[in-house]
């Protein structure tokens, strides 16, 4: 089997200069704990660092950059104009289901008549296909305009072509060799795109396009403001990059989702505890907003979740938000049953030597969760695995997830004589198979990981940015760190690292398998909790010789006192 978390790599950080950081602390007034961190991830400059710390208009680029924005404005303005009937086809993740909300909430808002469509996870399959088709042609749209897909679906745009349906393809996933024959693609990942920003999510792609829009007929742009908290949600959901211009989107966005317009946002800010909170962070929307848009997405009817954005009724609002939760419920239940099914494959399949590649089938697994289920492989074997839900019809449908090492799209690309379709990114991708040909896929795609990736590669790593005192652990530093969020993709929160620690007291096994414990050192003390860490208490060493351990820093409130408390990343026998 593969290493544990115990055997994790840990990369400190090179120290940053101390004069560099006297100089930014000097000039921006800022602690010098702050300050290092801001040197470190390349923000040594002060104007530099005041962009990144305060997000300002010059990080929000024209959307007329964008190949393919012209064509795409001018056709919805003569849908507009004509009043013709615009199907909005999204996806059915977060990203997808942001993005087909904040479509037709904005264009109905400037004239058009737009009504959204996202395809069933099981029934229809992702993607613009037949069912968008279909969909299209029941409501007498003339004009598809996709969100988050379609970059790909040469065919279906075809078919809809032949079908009278003019097709805008807005997308962010990576472009095949030749672009689909649509009215109109939008996607700053196009070879020919010369955009300033490359990171954007689906939904930052549809936001554009909507600014765009607004520009060209004059439609206060003000008015799409209220869109960044779908802008926000989405784009953090997506593990999009949380830099350049989504770095101010999100800012933003995450301002107006403590205040938010949208009703169903609000229901689902009541149901997940979080309408009280006052400042929002991207972790709880990450952990907790986003996982239960997600789940409709993935367990059944991802047009609910559409529904729910789409409502200004705050009963029926409410009423959704709780079937959501519902739904992530069961999520949860099917997921563990699965991540089960995938480990005891492991036990007998599984030769971590041959195996730099790992390809899953089952029958019977739910495609909704074998995404998830891939990430939490992922974690495990620290090596790129493709997870396959085998359908009765001989079909599969795979969800592929993989470390920053291996690029995922490229190696599907180079196995795609096994498979029916694909798609994705460098780290996450999907793919439909016949059954006859999982073999073969599974031999070519570990083939390709085996020639890419190196020994070194397969080893966990824990990064970490500073090694700190365990007394400068505090709500201070705690409070100074908000001003360098969100933290995400691209700014990931900081991970710091204390040598010498001991235990003190008790250690407790929390909920399912999380490890509650107290460090002390030099007389100092905070409360730590490690999730899914529960099995280093049974450790040899653990509690009875001092510790290194790697945390982020997080505020905790209970009983209405806010303390220091420490998430855990790692731990290990002193060195």
């Amino acid at each position: 089997m593969p290493a544990t978390i115990a055997e994790r790599r840990w990369v400190v950080s090179p120290a940053p200069d101390n004069a560099a950081v006297e100089r930014l602390s000097q000039a921006l007034r800022l602690p010098a704990a702050l300050c290092r961190l801001l040197v470190q991830r390349g923000y040594g400059d002060a104007d530099a660092a005041r962009g990144f710390l305060r997000p300002a208009a010059a990080h929000i680029h024209p959307p007329a950059g964008l190949a393919g924005m012209g064509d795409a404005v001018a056709r919805l303005r003569k849908a507009i104009d004509g009043r013709e009937i615009i199907l909005v086809h999204g996806d059915y993740d977060v990203d997808g289901i942001c993005a087909t909300a904040l479509y037709v909430r904005a264009l109905r808002m400037m004239g058009a008549v737009a009504l959204p469509f996202v395809p069933h996870r099981v029934q229809d399959g992702y993607d613009l296909a037949d069912a968008g088709i279909r969909a299209a042609a029941e409501m007498g749209a003339s004009l598809i305009l996709t969100g988050d897909c379609g970059i790909v679906a040469h065919d279906s745009v075809d078919r809809a072509r032949a079908a009278g349906v003019d097709v805008i393809v807005t997308d962010h996933h990576t472009p095949g060799d030749t672009l689909p024959a649509a009215v109109a693609v939008v996607n700053p990942n196009r070879a020919d795109c010369g955009y300033a920003y490359k990171g954007l999510a689906g939904v930052g792609v549809a936001y554009k396009v909507c600014c765009a829009l607004a520009e060209d007929i004059g439609f206060p742009l003000e008015r799409l403001h209220g869109f960044l908290d779908l802008v926000a949600i989405a784009t953090i959901a997506d593990v999009a990059p949380l830099s350049g211009e989504n770095r101010a989107l999100v800012r933003w966005g995450l301002k107006v989702l403590q205040q938010t317009p949208n009703p169903g946002l609000r229901a689902l800010l009541r149901v997940t505890g979080l309408a009280d909170k006052g400042e929002l962070t991207s972790t709880q929307v990450a952990f907790q907003l986003a996982p239960r848009i997600n789940a409709v997405g993935r367990m059944g009817e991802a047009q609910r979740g559409v529904k729910l954005l789409l409502t200004d009724d705050e009963g029926e609002a409410m009423q959704i938000a709780q079937s959501l939760e519902d739904d992530n419920r069961w999520r949860q239940t099917v997921e563990g049953d699965t991540l089960k099914q995938a480990l005891a494959a492991l036990e007998i399949g599984f030769d971590a030597d041959r195996d730099r590649g790992v390809v899953l089938s089952g029958e019977g697994w739910h495609p909704g969760v074998i995404g998830i289920v891939a990430s939490r492989m992922v974690e495990r074997l620290h090596r790129p695995v493709v997870m396959i839900a085998m359908g009765e019809d001989g079909e599969g449908k795979g969800s592929a997830r993989s470390t920053s090492r291996f690029h995922l799209y490229d190696a599907m690309r180079d196995c795609s004589a096994h498979l029916v379709r694909f798609g994705g990114h460098k780290v996450a991708a999907g793919c439909s198979i016949r059954r006859e040909n999982v073999d073969a896929f599974r031999d070519a795609f570990n083939a390709r990981a085996r020639a890419l990736l190196s020994d070194d590669d397969l080893v966990p790593e824990v990064r970490i940015d500073t090694e700190i005192e365990l007394h400068h652990a505090d709500l201070d530093l705690v409070r100074m760190l908000r001003h360098a969020g969100p933290f995400g993709a691209g700014n990931a929160t900081p991970v710091f690292a204390a040598r010498g620690v001991a235990v003190v007291g008790s250690p407790r096994i929390v909920g399912k398998g999380h490890l509650k414990v107290t460090l002390g050192a030099f007389g100092s003390r905070i409360d730590a909790i490690g999730f899914g860490m529960a099995e280093h208490a049974a450790e040899p060493w653990f509690g009875r010789q001092l510790m290194d351990v790697a945390f982020k820093l997080e505020e905790n409130t209970y009983n209405g006192r806010t303390s220091v408390q420490a998430r855990l990343v790692d731990l290990r026998p002193a060195g």
